[in-house]
């Protein structure tokens, strides 16, 4: 199976397993609950299924690692970060969250299998364009970042896929420009190398080494 199919589904399901209660606790993004995690991620499916509906005659101008822009710390005067927090309460029953992240979300899936039918073919989004691979192989980060960020408080929740694990690991390090140290598990790598978890003494040592990312390191992506 694709990583954008593997790692949406698994993502998906993981949602789709949790308690009402769980949709309280915190999540692994700065300041969002869990069903503030879940309400963006019926934004991100909104936006697989616009992107794939907005095919592009133009050359492309970005790859998978090119999508993703490097820049500051969220300082949560984003209006559409605002605006998700206040739109996730609206929903009050997390099952109608549920439900809508299933319907949109399984639409985004579906399209997204249909578009690795050509992957050469050329879409646009954020005034770029991209092939449909590339462009879907970018959501590999996002599918499996958000992931670990859903089950950050929540440890009887499923973690993602190893292959999900490994693939956003290599296109992070596509990103940066370097490889992780090789004791960095995936899932570490990913932590760490986006800010989601301070270095421990040792992993900050690792990337000190000659050749490792160093000061490069976390990488806020948006």
């Amino acid at each position: 199976m694709d990583l954008f199919s593997l790692s949406w589904a698994a993502l998906r399901a993981a949602v789709a397993d949790l308690a009402d209660e769980d949709f309280g606790r915190p999540s692994g993004c700065r300041g969002w609950l869990v069903r503030d995690l879940v309400c963006h991620l019926v934004i991100d499916a909104q936006d697989v299924l616009i992107t794939l509906a907005t095919p592009s005659d133009a050359e492309p101008t970005r790859d998978a690692a090119g999508y993703w822009e490097v820049g500051a710390a969220p300082d949560g005067q984003d209006p559409l970060d605002a605006l998700t927090v206040r739109l996730a309460a609206a929903y009050e029953d997390p099952g109608l969250l549920k439900f809508h992240l299933d319907d949109v979300g399984s639409a985004a899936g579906r399209a997204g299998a249909l578009a690795l039918a050509d992957p050469s073919a050329r879409v646009g989004t954020r005034e770029q364009v991209l092939t449909a691979g590339d462009y879907l192989s970018a959501y590999v980060l996002e599918w499996t970042l958000h992931h670990l960020d859903l089950v950050a408080h929540l440890p009887h929740a499923p973690r993602p896929p190893a292959e999900a694990l490994a693939g956003a690991r290599a296109l992070l390090e596509r990103i940066a420009g370097a490889a992780f140290p090789a004791r960095f598990s995936d899932e570490d790598a990913l932590l760490v190398g986006t800010g989601r978890r301070a270095p421990t003494a040792a992993e900050q040592a690792a990337l000190a080494e000659p050749g490792e990312l160093g000061a490069r390191v976390p990488l806020l992506l948006a």
